[in-house]
């Protein structure tokens, strides 16, 4: 049974993404500080860029199962 409180999965789809969006947002903003940094450590920058491509691709895989596709 259904409790008011349930969400259906679209709901938790939502949540999910926006969650993705934000860590994906906070990462873009860690990239940016420490190319700012002149001794930037390239390692963590290119594992960094990594993360960020993964939650990328997470992100598009949540809004495709959110959106229906449309046959025009």
């Amino acid at each position: 049974m259904n409790s008011p409180h349930s969400m259906d999965q679209t709901e938790v789809l939502r949540v999910k993404l926006e969650v993705l969006k934000r860590e994906h947002r906070d990462l873009d903003d860690a990239i940016e500080a420490l190319q700012e940094r002149a001794a930037a450590d390239q390692l963590t920058l290119k594992r960094l860029k990594k993360q960020k491509l993964a939650l990328k691709d997470r992100i598009q895989v949540i809004e495709d199962q959110i959106t229906p596709d449309i046959i025009a």
